[in-house]
């Protein structure tokens, strides 16, 4: 049987899924109509319930969690993780409430995390993430959160961190950051969820065994990315949590899950099984 497959062409997302879709593992009856597209993209395509499997940003969970469960394997989630605010000149946290900030998407981890931080500012501007940091240098926006490899480039670029969302998360919570996860339809029984779950994490095993190679797939999705940009985007997101998430991972999960509902109220959350 075939299913569709979502996640971004990122270098984690890559690094994790190529053996799977690729079939350099033997996935059996199963097989994959990869949809490649900005984490963002994909969270409006599950809120429409588009995919059978996909990468979302544990930022839109709460919403989708009546189509949706969590897969235990695949997903971004760890401390040092988070998304960074950043401006083009320094400036005081203060200020942040009367500034336009750009955020990667209005269902994404990022735009939560923000939100958690600067619960009074408003003036957002929603865009795709690799436009941020030029919308910031170009002043069509006071500030941006900006995620992935951006994080090892705005310093060449000569803009500023004004705050660690994932910092400031982590300090208020003591717990990990929930940033994006693999959901599967319920409409599938328990026993295909598990054993996609374990095809998720055999892909996963295959590319750690292979490390630090980068494959031809990764590499081609990485938008000319320098390839040790690639690896410390690999090294940064994909971590134990990213085999298995563990008791740990999915209270944090919860914790976020708990945080969502009170900012932007979709009291969903109870009344689902949340993981796999």
């Amino acid at each position: 049987m075939t299913y569709t497959i979502g996640f971004s062409p990122c270098p984690n997302d890559t690094f994790i899924f190529d053996a799977l879709v690729n079939r350099k593992i033997d996935t059996g009856k199963f097989e994959f109509e990869v949809v490649m597209d900005d984490v963002e993209t994909l969270n409006r395509m599950a809120l429409a319930e588009k995919l059978d499997i996909t990468k979302i940003s544990y930022g839109v969970l709460s919403k989708i969690l009546p189509m949706y469960k969590v897969l235990n394997a695949g997903g971004a989630l760890g401390m040092g993780v988070g998304p960074l605010l950043v401006t083009s000149r320094p400036v005081e946290p203060g200020e942040v409430n009367g500034m336009v900030v750009a955020i990667p998407g209005m269902n994404t981890t990022a735009h939560m995390l923000f939100s958690i931080a600067f619960p009074e500012a408003v003036k957002k501007k929603f865009m795709v993430f690799s436009s941020i940091e030029d919308a910031v240098l170009r002043g069509e926006v006071d500030a941006g959160v900006i995620i992935h490899e951006n994080r090892f480039t705005y310093q060449q670029k000569g803009l500023h961190k004004l705050m660690d969302l994932g910092d400031y998360w982590e300090q208020h919570t003591g717990a990990p950051i929930p940033l994006g996860g693999i959901v599967m339809n319920r409409k599938y029984d328990n026993h295909t969820m598990k054993e996609v779950n374990r095809l998720i994490m055999e892909s996963l095993l295959y590319a750690r065994k292979n490390y630090p190679e980068l494959s031809d797939f990764v590499k081609s999705n990485a938008q000319e990315m320098q390839e040790d940009v690639m690896r410390r985007h690999i090294d940064l997101y994909v971590n134990d949590y990213s085999l298995d998430l563990g008791q740990k991972g999915k209270a944090a999960i919860w914790q976020m899950l708990e945080v969502a509902e009170q900012i932007f109220p979709q009291p969903v959350s109870g009344s689902f099984e949340v993981f796999l």
